[in-house]
């Protein structure tokens, strides 16, 4: 089954109402995990540190990256109750831990599963300890290389998370990404690649493009989405509201669903169909008691539940055993 992880992130904007909010509607909706991300802004960036081109493009320059990410920290005491909420609304709570101390925080509060940002996949100490403490991790690739991935994956494994553990998002980092750099077959060519399970990040506008992961084998979906894309915050524009978030999530079930099982066979549904669909060995004319059935006096037409034309060969040659009226199925 695949995992939907619908990504509550910071759409919260710092507002605990509207973080259960999101994961109300994350519930309603069928995902398995609402996923919110924990730091402390002071511990991830620097204060020279710039906003990304795509919040800038949002909300202008006019304060740092380190001001912004204060305004959107979640505090222990609000992870407690997003927790309790989860459970309540029988959800699965997952936050992306961005610093060493946030990742032991989500640890104390029993998370097992752990995400790594597609932005730390460089970073050697923060991979060294999520592959010591998790269970489980999800990889994120956003503008990474293969060389990258594979270096990513060897420190998690030498660190003590065995591969078949570890589950790697295809993601491209741009808010919204152009359907020109979606590029999903990269998706497949990580999966071969490194032998492990896939799936996919999605910044995409629109639903069609996670639907397509899933069919081409993502075991994994995330998705960003708000309670209204016309909020102020860094990413609202890009995120799912409501509805359109449910209708990804059933389509996706209902795609899990049509891939079966990938053998082919006539299917229970269909059956009723088959002999008003295929045709069977008819006479085509007045045909006489001992006459010899030939090319010219049969033919074939619906319904299917004759002689089948497969054997018109075996027909041919042989002697009516009684006269058929034109259209009369042939017996033998």
């Amino acid at each position: 089954m695949v995992l939907i992880i619908a990504e509550a992130g910071v759409n919260h904007n710092g507002d605990i109402k509207l973080a259960k909010e999101l994961i109300d509607i994350a519930a309603e909706s069928g995902a398995d995990f609402v996923k919110f991300q924990s730091f402390k802004a002071d511990r991830l960036v620097t204060p020279s540190a710039l906003k990304a081109e795509y919040q800038v493009s949002l909300e202008g320059d006019s304060e740092s990256q380190l001001t912004m990410l204060r305004r959107l920290e979640l505090s222990l005491d609000m992870h407690h109750d997003l927790i309790n909420h989860c459970a309540l609304k029988k959800i699965r709570f997952l936050s992306t831990g961005f610093d060493v101390e946030s990742i032991n925080m989500l640890l104390n509060l029993g998370q097992e599963v752990f995400k790594i940002p597609s932005g730390e996949i460089s970073n050697l100490l923060y991979l060294r300890h999520i592959g010591r403490v998790a269970k489980s991790v999800i990889l994120s690739t956003g503008i990474s290389s293969m060389n990258e991935i594979g270096s990513a994956l060897s420190i998690l494994e030498h660190a003590g998370t065995p591969r078949d553990k570890i589950t790697v998002l295809h993601c491209t980092s741009a808010y919204p990404v152009p359907m020109v750099d979606v590029n999903l077959r990269a998706m497949q060519t990580i999966q071969k690649t490194f032998n492990l399970s896939v799936g996919y990040s999605d910044h995409s506008l629109g639903i069609e493009i996670p639907i397509a992961a899933v069919a081409l084998g993502a075991s994994i979906i995330e998705k960003h989405f708000t309670v209204d894309r016309n909020l102020p915050g860094p990413d609202h524009k890009a995120s799912l509201e409501p509805a359109e978030f449910a209708n990804m999530v059933a389509a996706i079930r209902n795609i899990e669903v049509a891939l079966g099982d990938g053998v082919k066979r006539p299917m229970p549904s269909e059956m009723i169909n088959l002999s008003s669909i295929r045709q069977s060995i008819v006479a085509r004319v007045k045909i006489g008691v001992g006459e010899i059935f030939s090319d010219e006096n049969l033919t074939t037409k619906r319904p299917g539940n004759g002689i089948s034309p497969m054997h018109w060969q075996k027909i041919i040659g042989k002697s009516a055993l009684r006269e058929y009226q034109p259209d009369e199925m042939i017996e033998l």
